[in-house]
């Protein structure tokens, strides 16, 4: 049975990879979201990384990656939080005069 090579656009290729990279999303997310392979997805990636050097972000692993990002979650949780209470508060405040 023959391959069906090169039925991927390079705009294709390279969104996918993008997303990966500048995204911190895993390889395994996207090529599972796009429908494509986890080893076409990582020779993508590499290969995005050798022509865009200055894109890559090597000075974080993946797992912090994922912990920067349950941060970032938790952060946005606490915020909404605050604001709900600062709220509050300004109700009950002017309730009580």
């Amino acid at each position: 049975m023959a391959r069906d090579r090169g039925r991927f656009t390079d705009e294709f290729r390279e969104s996918v990879a993008r997303e990966v990279v500048e995204q911190s999303r895993t390889i395994v997310d996207v090529a599972e979201k796009h429908g494509v392979s986890v080893n076409s997805v990582s020779r993508w990636v590499k290969s995005y990384r050798v022509a865009h050097p200055e894109a890559t972000d090597e000075s974080l692993t993946i797992s912090e990656r994922d912990r920067l990002r349950e941060l970032e979650k938790e952060n946005r949780i606490l915020r909404e939080e605050n604001e709900i209470l600062g709220k509050a508060t300004a109700f009950f405040a002017k309730k009580h005069r």
